[in-house]
Order: structure tokens, then sequence, then C-alpha cells
């Protein structure tokens, strides 16, 4: 295993830089993670995760990859309470107006909020003796030295009413702060160039509510333990309704572009009542809240392409939602960054030279998959501006058409959440096999709607 150096500073203690810091871990004698926020020593939400208060679930690629880097970490989320759940046969996944097949799968997944993830996961990392985390400090600026063109540390301040600031030395310095990282600033003021910046505005918002889950509820769900019911038309509203620690349900209903969820409690039921399906306002138009009603915005999805930068300071890398946020109904950024860690172990253990271009290429490749599927899907919506190109207009048109099948077809709902899930790549929904199981699916549904469909186009 390569030795890189002496100290290692990632800035940043969510769960990006969280895993940043594991990777790092292994190269490095010593790893210090700076936050902003006051860390809880429990499970609590805090400021600087603000859709820590809305409803999480990991992806099952993620799962895999924090068991692979912490050892037994799904059986310690589960003794303390959270949920597990074959993701194909134990939910109700609604989109495109069909509901997925059930089959028993191999995807586990595990439903738990996001303090407690991300809670568990920081102990596990703390628990390694070369990883320290220092919170209630601002990171001020880089440290750079211009003859070497390199990164040398980071200045901090404290934020407990200590005078002055620190200059902490380190041999790296990876950014994970988020989808507001400074980092183009401080790029730009070292006389480096700016990343390019894409953005799909989407301007989504949602409400989220805790409620007592009892038993009989999942009667209303047939069985089952969650229910997502995604956004299409002709409404455009969304819900998700997960089960989490300590016997409650987290329940979000949201809108795109400005459609808002009352902050009411009968406004809350109401739109509830306006979704596609039932099973949501059903579970909780008698259930007891937990919780106020809590909003979330969220603007655009936003990537920034460090993979298409010429120069880059040498020293330094930029992680996570700093370099990439998607629209959080996707579900996708824990995973990413969970993926984004195989990519930086990989590129550390061929050394630290040109550790950037290596790096950013790399997660550039992780976050294709999950970029294509939440652009792709939020430019469905006809009001949302960005460019369609013929191929992910058809891709639309063949994903509503696998679903179609999909509503019958248990291989075709386990494929398409492989790939929603990112363990395998959305090519794999349009192998020959596969696409031979969406004709006949498609062909099937005309057959059986009768004569007011014959000459349907499939």
């Amino acid at each position: 295993m390569a030795h890189l150096g002496k100290h290692a500073v990632v800035i940043g203690a969510g769960m990006g830089g969280l895993l940043a810091a594991r990777a790092l871990s292994e190269h490095y004698d010593d790893v210090t993670v700076l936050e902003r926020d006051a860390l809880p020593a429990g499970y609590e939400p805090r400021k600087g995760v603000p859709q820590g208060r809305h409803t999480h679930g990991l992806l099952a690629r993620g799962r895999e990859v924090l068991e692979a880097l912490f050892p037994g970490f799904t059986a310690e989320m589960l003794g303390e309470g959270a949920t597990s759940a074959d993701l194909v046969n134990q939910g109700l996944w609604f989109n495109y107006g069909r509901y997925l097949a059930h089959a028993p799968s191999n995807m586990a997944g595990i439903a738990v909020s996001r303090p407690m993830l991300e809670g568990g996961v920081r102990r596990r990392l703390t628990q390694m003796p070369n990883v320290r985390l220092r919170d209630q400090c601002d990171v001020l600026e880089l440290l750079f030295d211009h003859a070497q063109g390199r990164v040398t540390g980071v200045r901090v301040q404290n934020r407990n009413g200590a005078n002055g600031t620190d200059a902490m030395i380190a041999d790296l310095v990876v950014d994970s702060s988020g989808r507001g990282s400074p980092s183009p600033t401080w790029l730009s003021a070292l006389g480096f160039a700016r990343p390019e910046e894409e953005q799909i505005k989407i301007n989504i918002g949602y409400m989220t509510r805790i409620y007592r889950h009892k038993p009989e509820h999942l009667d209303v769900l047939n069985g089952g333990t969650f229910a997502i019911i995604a956004a299409c038309a002709p409404g455009w509203r969304f819900g998700g309704m997960l089960p989490q620690e300590r016997e409650r349900w987290t329940v979000s209903l949201g809108g795109y572009l400005g459609d808002q969820v009352p902050s009411s409690d009968s406004g809350f039921l109401e739109f509830a009542r306006s979704l596609p399906k039932p099973e949501i306002f059903n579970v909780i138009k008698n259930a007891e809240p937990l919780s106020d009603i809590t909003p979330y915005q969220f603007s655009a999805n936003q990537r920034r392409h460090y993979e298409a930068l010429s120069r880059f300071p040498e020293g330094f890398l930029v992680y996570g939602d700093a370099i990439c946020s998607f629209n959080p109904v996707y579900g996708q950024g824990m995973t990413v960054a969970c993926v984004e860690a195989l990519a930086l172990k990989e590129c550390l253990s061929k050394g630290s030279e040109n550790i950037a271009r290596r790096f950013f290429r790399a997660a550039s490749k992780v976050i294709d998959t999950p970029w294509q599927i939440a652009v792709g899907s939020d430019l469905q919506h006809p009001r949302v501006e960005g460019k369609r190109t013929a191929q992910m207009r058809f891709i639309n048109w063949y994903i509503e058409r696998f679903f179609r099948a999909a509503e019958h077809d248990a291989e075709l709902a386990t494929k398409f959440l492989q790939v929603a899930n990112l363990t395998q790549d959305p090519s794999a929904l349009l192998s020959p096999a596969i696409a031979l199981h969406v004709w006949k699916g498609n062909r099937q549904a005309v057959r059986s709607s009768g004569p007011s469909v014959v000459g349907q186009s499939t």
C-alpha cells in the first residue's frame, strides 16, 4: 500500500468528507477532517446538512460500498433500528403510470435517517487511529506555494471563541464542503481557471413529516415496507415514504417548478391525496404525527467539470457534492460519494503524482450514469429547460415502454432497479434480451387492453 505523506486534510464532515477521509487513511500518517458545525454526539440533524431532516434511503450500491469500507456496518445499523428491505420485492415503485412487478432479488437496501447513517460512518471513521475530526472551525483559504504550484495546507479559524487563525500544513487537501464549495473562487484567486458549470434548473420544493410507524400500515402497502411515487405527467408531483429507526415513517411530498406543498396539516394531507396513487395518503391520513412539517428547496442539478481543466494545483482535490449535486429525489448523492471513495482509493494506490487529473477523470465516469438518470428524468417535464438530445428523447420513450412491460415482468423490474441503484450500467436496459422482453410485454399490453387501442404505437 503506497505511503503518500504525513498529513491529509478534508474540508467537510458530511458523508462525502467522511468517505474521502476513509480512502485517505490508508495512504497518509494522519488525516484531519475539518467541519464548520458542532458535530452531535448522537444522531441529531445539524445545520450543515439541511436535507438531513428529510427522507433518505441508501441505494444498494452505496450499502455495498459502505460494507466494504467498514465491515459489519450494515449489521450495526440494523442493530440500532434501521430497516432492511429487498428493493425489488418489498417496495411499491410507481412511475409512468405503472407499478413495478415484485420478485425476490439479491438487492438489499437499508432505510435509515440521514443523521443515523452519517453518525454511524463518523463513529467508525474516528475509531481509526490516524483519523481525527475537528469541528466548529472555518477554512478561510488555501495555503499555496507559488514556486512549486501546489497547495500546502489551509488556514483555519475556530468558531468557539478562540482568537486568531491556524496554518494547518498538509500534503493533500480535499474539498468536500458541498455544492456551495469555495473551490472555484479559490482557484481563480490563485490564477487557475474556474471549472465549467452545468445546471439543469428544476426548482423543486418538498415538505417532510415524521409519523408513528405501526404494523397495520403494511397492510395498506400490500405487505411492502416502503412506497415511492415518482413525479410524472400530468401533475409532476412526487412522494416517498420510508421506515426509519425508532418505529417511524418519514414522508416527503413535493413538486416541480414552484408547485409548493402546503405547510398546514390539512394542506399536507390534501397534497398526499393528489398524488397519482393513494398508498401514502391512506397510511398517513390516520397516522400519528411525530414532528412538524419541515420544508426543503432545491434549485438545480449542478455539475462542475473539473476533469476538463488543463491546469490544476498539485496537492488539492475536490470531492462529492462540490463536484456534482443531483436532484435529491433520486437518492443518488450518498451512493455517488461512496463510489467516488473507491475511485480515490484506486488513484491513491498508484501514487500522488498527477492525482488531480486522474481522480477527476475517474470521478467523472462515476458521475456520468447518475447524472444521465437524474437529468434525463427531469427533462421529461416539459417546462424544465435544457437540451433534449435525440438520444435522450429515445431513452425516455423507451423507458416508458419498459415500465409498461415491467409492470408484469419481474426480470425487467429487477433490471431497472439495478440500474437505478447504480449496480449496473444503463446500457443493461438496452441489451437485446431485455429489449425483447420489453417488446413482448408491450405487445401483450396492447392485446389485453382490447379493441380501443388497435393501431396504438408501441
